[in-house]
């Protein structure tokens, strides 16, 4: 890819036909052609290839217009990734949410990137909470974050497959799925799911090297 463009009309091209990509690969996934990007940009595929220099390489400048985009929204922090989610979706568009859900579907290292900033966005909100007392402590805060962000990840991503997102696109879907989950999550989260403490108690009894105690709030 050209990265440096001295003639500001090729530059306005070049991002032209990244943003087309961006929009193609959010609607119909990363399989979506060159052609269909050529398409939605208005130029020839052998001005996507003249540029970019391959399909593959223009995903990759894709992907870290997408990753920067996410972590310049302040909008997102310390939020779950259903709110992750939605919450980019106010700040910016529906675009970036679509890329987003697909990157997590396809996995690969801009999925990876974009779960480890959710959980230490996550971590850093726990932080902070506990702080002001209103988060209990944690035997071990990173595995926490960790697990809520994996747990709430999961659940996008089936809700996901089992509800393909229609015409609205993802963003609708993430929306719908945070109305179903919110309640239950919070009831679990304010209350507790175990009415006793047996089976904490027996793991940390066998675990080997169990983690030490939680410290005091």
């Amino acid at each position: 890819m050209e990265t440096e463009q001295a003639d500001p009309e090729r530059a306005a091209v070049v991002e032209r036909i990244r943003n087309a990509a961006v929009r193609c690969f959010g609607a119909q996934g990363f399989g979506a052609s060159v052609r269909s990007i050529a398409t939605a940009a208005g130029v020839s595929p052998a001005l996507v290839i003249h540029y970019f220099g391959s399909k593959d390489a223009l995903r990759a400048a894709c992907d870290e217009h997408v990753l920067r985009s996410v972590r310049d929204t302040p909008a997102i922090t310390g939020r779950s990734p259903a709110d992750f989610l939605g919450g980019l979706t106010a700040a910016r568009d529906a675009v970036l949410v679509a890329y987003v859900v697909q990157a997590l579907l396809a996995g690969g290292e801009l999925a990876t990137a974009f779960l480890a900033d959710m959980i230490a966005d996550v971590r850093r909100h726990l932080d902070h909470a506990q702080a002001q007392g209103q988060v209990r402590p944690s035997r071990d805060p990173a595995a926490r974050a960790r697990l809520l962000v994996l747990q709430n990840v999961g659940a996008l991503l089936v809700h996901l497959r089992l509800n393909p997102p229609g015409e609205a696109g993802p963003a609708e879907s993430v929306r719908a799925l945070s109305e179903t989950i919110t309640l239950p999550a919070l009831e679990i989260y304010t209350d507790g799911l175990l009415t006793e403490r047996r089976l904490l108690d027996s793991y940390l009894r066998y675990v080997t090297d169990p983690p030490s105690q939680v410290p005091d709030s």
